[in-house]
This record gives C-alpha cells, sequence and structure tokens, in this order.
C-alpha cells in the first residue's frame, strides 16, 4: 500500500507540472546566483524573460546563471528593471566589476526606517568627531598619531555614504513596484 501511494503521489507531483506547463522549466540547482533567483522570483521562465529582454538570448540567460558567462553591465541594467530587483545592480558591481569590487560595498535591502536610523547614527558620529577631524586635515597630511582617528572617521564616511547609497536604492526599488502596480 505505501508504494501505491507513493506511485500515486509522484504521479500527482507530475500532473500538476504538466498542467502548470513546469515540466523541465523549473530549476532544482543548489547555489543559485542573484541572476537566476531574481528571475524565478518575477516569475519568468529563461524564454518569457529572454522576450522582455529583448537582446539577450534565454542561452544567454542560461550561461550567466550558470556562472558559465560573465554578465554585462548593461545587461545586469536590464535584467535589474525587468525582474524588478534593483540590487542585482550593486551585485554586480560588488562581486562581478573588477573596479566595483575596489570600491563599492555589497548592500542589503532594508526598510527604510533601518535605513533612517542608520543614517542619523552615522551622522550623529561623525558630528561627534568634526572637531578631530579638522585637527588632522587642517595641515594637509596625516600624522602616525592620527591615524587611528583618521580610520575611526572615516569608517563614519563610509556609513553615511553606504546609507545614503542604500536610500537611492531604496527609492529605486519603490519606483519599480509603482510600475508593477
Amino acid at each position: 500500500m505505501r508504494a501505491a501511494c507513493s506511485f500515486r503521489n509522484s504521479r500527482n507531483i507530475i500532473n500538476t507540472f504538466k498542467e502548470n506547463n513546469l515540466m523541465g522549466r523549473r530549476s532544482v540547482k543548489e547555489n543559485k546566483n542573484p541572476y537566476q533567483l531574481s528571475r524565478e522570483a518575477a516569475g519568468l521562465t529563461r524564454e518569457e524573460a529572454s522576450e522582455k529582454l529583448v537582446y539577450i538570448s534565454a542561452d544567454r540567460i542560461e550561461k550567466i546563471e550558470s556562472g558559465r558567462l560573465a554578465a554585462h553591465p548593461e545587461e545586469v541594467m536590464t535584467m535589474a528593471s525587468v525582474y524588478k530587483n534593483v540590487m542585482l545592480n550593486n551585485y554586480y558591481c560588488s562581486h562581478e566589476c573588477p573596479i566595483g569590487q575596489k570600491y563599492v560595498p555589497e548592500l542589503k535591502m532594508k526598510d527604510i526606517s533601518q535605513i533612517t536610523l542608520e543614517l542619523l547614527n552615522s551622522v550623529n558620529l561623525l558630528n561627534q568627531d568634526k572637531e578631530r577631524f579638522l585637527e588632522i586635515m587642517v595641515d594637509g597630511e596625516i600624522q602616525d598619531n592620527e591615524q587611528a582617528d583618521f580610520e575611526e572617521i572615516k569608517k563614519n564616511l563610509e556609513e553615511i555614504s553606504a546609507s545614503v547609497r542604500m536610500l537611492d536604492i531604496w527609492l529605486e526599488h519603490q519606483a519599480l513596484l509603482k510600475e508593477k502596480a
């Protein structure tokens, strides 16, 4: 009886896939990259994505998603727009672009209240350190005894920069959500 139930369940699953035209289209691959996760979250097959992406073939999408080909910046920007996931742009810059890997921090999507609190906290920390910052920078050189303080101030400035960038991304994401609706 157990085998019959198992067989019946397998047939039900196969029928569900056939009815929903999913047979052979849904990836079971583990460790999917953000491009594939974004496409799937948008509810698109590679073929459907290719139609919407216009100049990117389904074959090229598959190769980008499998890591066999690197995406071009303009492809990533188009994917981000079509898939309604602006974080793809940050992923590309912070993980795949040689220049971005050095200068662009990876950001994680946050809600507006978290972004606001982090930004205000960073501004407050910088405000507390502004006198020391002026002392360090007044002579145009950073002395050995000023290096540690400068590094801490620089870290606060980087946090402000990341928060402002995250605010931009959040606003861009909100605009995409409005387009979607």
